[in-house]
């Protein structure tokens, strides 16, 4: 005999059955089953990979296999204790229904996911290899279906064949490759219609349903598609394909708005169809490996956590660099600007998670509480702690590489800054009066994205002779790479081997691809399961977001109503001169420009 007992916990596991959801309110009830005994075939295993999706719970599961729990004793005789028999019912209730008597699939769930801009670059690029790299890892639900939609006239069949071209077996796992696409590209289908048109979203609806089978729907839509038709394709998705009896969430791409007040407008407008925790507003570098592992690295080890502070941090230093220009890409580029594209998103992001308050827990809000103290903490930013510049041609080896302005889709008189570096601060008592520099830039020497953290001088130093003048090199630096060649390494000073005293800058090196043998997921391949699963950790709330536009606004506006001129540097080259007076006006060297960097 079972009892039921109505829940209203959001739960991890995508395999749960719910009850009617109101894709307006977003409230969701799951029907939970007592049993006296295990069902019929409990799998153990299933149980444990299960339980380690449930992130933020207290508990850790470490590679080896061992469990790191919360020790703080009130939340273990409670929050704990009630997490863990809310989980252990959900899973009995899950399995009993895979073994009882409904067997007609009407208490099962499925999960639809429309690709709404299917046609476009990143759809091809990144979704549809992230949903089958997610399918081959074994980790959407059993009944699940992914509908591309856009304005392009496709059959079934030439978005299979446009999909297949982009997807790979890059994962650790290649075995049965060949057959693991022919089993997901079955699961893809098209749909043609506006964007802007209730008609052809209603035709969508009533496709959708078809594939559902009478299964409680849930259903995720991705707006790949420009910022200006956001608005149009949620009205229409809300109104005419909802889910009825499941929950509806929709994946919203960068930009959000030129600024504060375009951001609100379009926040306010989203909000008309949907409700907050419907919108997943995605920044794909919170996604990153190196990322998500910030906040482990600095608060599950006990050597970092009492230095992450302004007594023993110098400065700490977020670099964004690529090696190529905006390649045909500069139309809408140059409607944004590099401070827009990467400053107010990535490394605002990043910052935050980085100096953030320790959370009350792992769960989503309570770590987008913490990010928002810190961004409504932050000092304005000056225009004098802001270098800006432009990539200009230039021939190197033989080859002649183009200038911004050379990209026929942008103005030459365009003043749009394809490089920035930028001092910030923070108004608290962890982080008063130290230098978070920031700098970004396209058609730069290399591709990198990292963490710098620069220490301070060791007080009265005894070695001070074999370190030489150079104080800046006998200081320690942690360095979190996020890309490429995922790494954490920490500069420490050492004694060479041999006779004398003679000291060496040397490198404790964690560098992930000698470390593990499992290639890093990409991002999209996260976010969209977080999206599935109703994790909003990584993404961002809407105050983070009107914290972050209001930070970064004044400047923007300051640069374009003084039409402030971007200093020029070569393609290739290093960045504009200015970024080191900058530094240098802080008292800081950038770590990517040392010697052993």
């Amino acid at each position: 005999m079972m009892a039921s007992l109505s829940s209203s916990f959001t739960s991890r596991s995508y395999r749960s059955s719910s009850a009617p959801f109101s894709p307006i309110n977003g409230n969701r009830h799951r029907s939970l089953s007592f049993l006296s005994a295990s069902p019929r075939g409990w799998n153990t295993h299933e149980l444990c990979v299960r339980f380690k999706r449930k992130s933020c719970r207290g508990s850790v599961f470490m590679q080896d296999g061992a469990i790191v729990t919360n020790s703080n004793p009130a939340e273990s005789e409670s929050a704990s204790l009630k997490g863990l028999k809310d989980e252990v019912l959900s899973v009995l209730s899950q399995e009993a229904a895979k073994v009882g008597t409904e067997s007609d699939g009407q208490n099962q769930s499925t999960v639809s996911i429309t690709v709404v801009g299917a046609s476009g670059d990143l759809a091809k690029k990144k979704i549809f290899p992230a949903l089958f790299a997610l399918y081959y890892e074994g980790c959407l639900p059993e009944h699940f279906t992914i509908y591309g939609y856009s304005r392009s006239k496709m059959t079934d069949v030439e978005l299979r064949n446009m999909v297949s071209k982009t997807l790979t077996c890059r994962i650790d796992k290649r075995e049965h490759c060949g057959e693991k696409m022919d089993e997901f590209l079955k699961r893809c289908f098209y749909h043609s219609g506006q964007y802007d048109s209730q008609e052809h979203f209603t035709e969508l609806d009533k496709k959708l349903k078809e594939h559902e089978a009478g299964r409680i729907s849930n259903r995720l839509f991705y707006l790949s598609i420009p910022p200006n038709i956001f608005v149009d394709a949620v009205k229409c998705a809300s109104s005419s394909a909802s889910s009825v009896n499941g929950w509806t969430r929709v994946i919203v791409e960068k930009p959000f708005g030129r600024d504060s007040e375009t951001s609100a407008a379009l926040t306010k407008s989203l909000k008309q169809y949907l409700e907050e925790d419907q919108i997943f507003r995605i920044d794909h570098y919170l996604g990153k490996e190196l990322v998500e592992n910030l906040s482990v690295l600095r608060f599950s080890n006990l050597i970092f956590e009492p230095l992450w502070s302004r007594q023993y941090i110098r400065n700490v230093q977020f670099i964004f660099s690529e090696d190529f220009g905006t390649e045909g890409r500069g139309g809408y580029f140059d409607h944004y600007g590099i401070i827009r594209d990467i400053m107010q998103n990535h490394l605002l992001q990043i910052l935050a998670l980085f100096a953030m308050e320790t959370p009350v827990s792992l769960d989503a809000e309570d770590i987008r509480n913490e990010k928002v103290k810190v961004l409504r903490s932050m000092k304005p930013i000056q225009l004098e702690d802001v270098v800006i510049g432009q990539y200009k041609s230039h021939t190197k080896g033989g080859v002649t590489y183009p200038g911004y302005t050379d990209d026929k889709t942008v103005p030459k008189d365009s003043l749009t800054p394809t490089f920035a570096a930028a001092a910030l601060f923070i108004n608290n008592a962890r982080w008063d009066g130290v230098p978070f520099l920031m700098k970004a830039g396209k058609a730069l020497h290399t591709r990198r994205a990292e963490i710098r953290v620069q220490f301070r001088h060791v007080p009265g130093n005894l070695y001070n002779r074999n370190t030489g003048c150079d104080l800046d090199r006998a200081t320690n630096e942690l360095v979190i790479r996020v890309q490429p060649d995922e790494a954490i390494y920490l500069k420490i000073n050492n004694k060479v081997p041999g006779l004398g005293m003679r000291l060496d800058r040397s490198n404790l090196n964690l560098l992930y691809s000698a470390r593990y043998s499992k290639e890093i997921p990409d991002a999209y391949e996260r976010l969209l399961l977080d999206a599935i699963e109703g994790e909003r950790r990584l993404f961002i709330r809407s105050d983070e977001l009107d914290a972050a536009w209001s930070l970064f606004t004044p400047l923007l506006k300051e640069i374009e109503e003084k039409k402030r001129i971007p200093e020029y540097y070569p393609y290739g080259s290093r960045g504009p001169v200015g970024a080191h007076y900058l530094a240098a006006k802080h008292k800081v060297q950038w770590g990517d420009v040392s010697l052993d960097q």
